[in-house]
């Protein structure tokens, strides 16, 4: 996995073809309010400063995240595996019945020979042997059996033979379970130490520092949204301009000249764009629910929890992962997003978001906040890693 650290901001950087300005009145606020805490280095008591904190808080609830996808991933295995271990351990249990049936009926056949007076082979011997067919083999027995003890002793050989293969399957598949089950308490324990170490450093900070930090947070916020205004602006006129080429009005022939970028409407021919509304229906149906870590609804989610079942609410099915969502579709770029495509974050993949249209998303953002509508610029530019559209 990359680098869990935070990607340096820059208001003039380039994504997806796109270059967004520098937003010099914005960018002089943020200067206005880190300088509240421009005591950069520690103080003289050792006690690390705002923005080291800020920065440290950020790391841990991404480490957090990239583990809670971990977390899924196991969870998914485990789950899966257990069923198959059940249903493993249910094909041993019968084949014991069967296995029993064909002993009890090999036995029967012994015990009418012993009353007859007949020849009869060693029956204790045989049902103990490790290869009951080559014991018969040996002692020259099968040709002195009838058509139906021979039969019996085929039944029984057959049976052994399956259940000893489920034994060995069930087998190996319980260590396959138990290996899933120590990833699961692994990854577990590592989001559980990640949200206890930022919450034991946020705990540290004055009420008056807590302030400060929400004053920057939500600085940050307004810069996000002014750049997701400019990301859709710039796209309404592309495909303003895409449509004047293409003959004036739309004609509903393609995906870029159905609607504005910023636009959720949806296009009579377009089975994507009537989806995607009932997508983003259900997504808007869900903010203000906390985000809570390995949650898949329907009072909180996490962030592919949340894009899982908003996708599902349309008939789509998506994996549980970001790891693997971002696979289940066609990739396309930031410039043309339409409402309801997936945005996803970081290299380690460990974030993802719903497009709404006009730079705008709504996800499941972290630890301690609740599913909410905001720009996709929200860590900046440069946490953008890319956009799949899922169906």
């Amino acid at each position: 996995m990359a680098s869990q650290h935070r990607k340096p901001r820059s208001a003039g950087t380039r994504v997806a073809g796109i270059r967004t300005p520098a937003l010099a009145s914005a960018a002089l606020t943020s200067v206005a309010l880190l300088s509240q805490t421009a005591n950069a280095a520690p103080s003289d008591d050792g006690k690390p400063s705002l923005e080291e904190v800020e920065k440290k808080v950020d790391d841990l609830y991404r480490q957090a995240e990239s583990a809670t996808e971990k977390y899924n991933a196991a969870q998914e295995k485990t789950t899966k595996q257990r069923k198959l271990v059940d249903g493993l351990l249910d094909n041993v249990a019968q084949g014991a019945q069967k296995l029993n049936e064909a002993r009890e009926k090999l036995g029967s056949y012994a015990a009418a020979q012993y009353r007859t007076g007949a020849s009869a082979p060693d029956t204790a011997a045989f049902l103990l042997a490790d290869t009951p067919q080559d014991y018969f083999d040996q002692n020259q027995l099968m040709s002195r059996l009838t058509e139906r003890q021979k039969g019996a002793v085929d039944d029984y050989v057959t049976e052994r033979s399956a259940t000893v293969k489920q034994r060995q399957e069930a087998t190996e598949s319980l260590a396959t379970l138990t290996d899933s089950q120590n990833d699961l308490r692994t990854a577990k324990a590592t989001v559980q130490k990640k949200l206890g170490a930022a919450r034991e450093l946020l705990s540290q900070l004055t009420a008056q520092e807590k302030a400060r930090l929400a004053a920057i947070e939500k600085q940050r916020q307004e810069e996000a949204a002014d750049r997701a205004a400019e990301l859709a602006r710039r796209q309404a006129a592309e495909q303003a301009a895409a449509r004047q080429e293409s003959g004036g009005t739309s004609s509903g022939t393609g995906a870029s000249s159905t609607a504005p970028a910023g636009s959720t409407s949806t296009s009579e021919d377009s089975p994507y764009a009537t989806k995607a509304e009932k997508a983003l229906a259900f997504a808007r149906a869900q903010i203000g629910k906390p985000y809570v870590w390995g949650a898949t609804g329907p009072d909180s989610y996490d962030c592919s929890g949340l894009t899982q079942a908003t996708w599902k609410a349309a008939g789509v099915t998506l994996p549980r992962t970001t790891y693997d969502q971002v696979n289940a579709g066609t990739t396309v770029s930031l410039a043309d997003a339409r409402p309801g495509d997936l945005v996803f974050f970081y290299d380690d993949l460990s974030h993802v978001g719903v497009y709404v249209g006009n730079g705008m998303m709504i996800h499941a953002p972290k630890p301690g906040a609740y599913v909410r509508e905001e720009s996709v610029f929200y860590d900046g530019e440069s946490g953008i890693h890319s956009v799949v559209r899922p169906a």
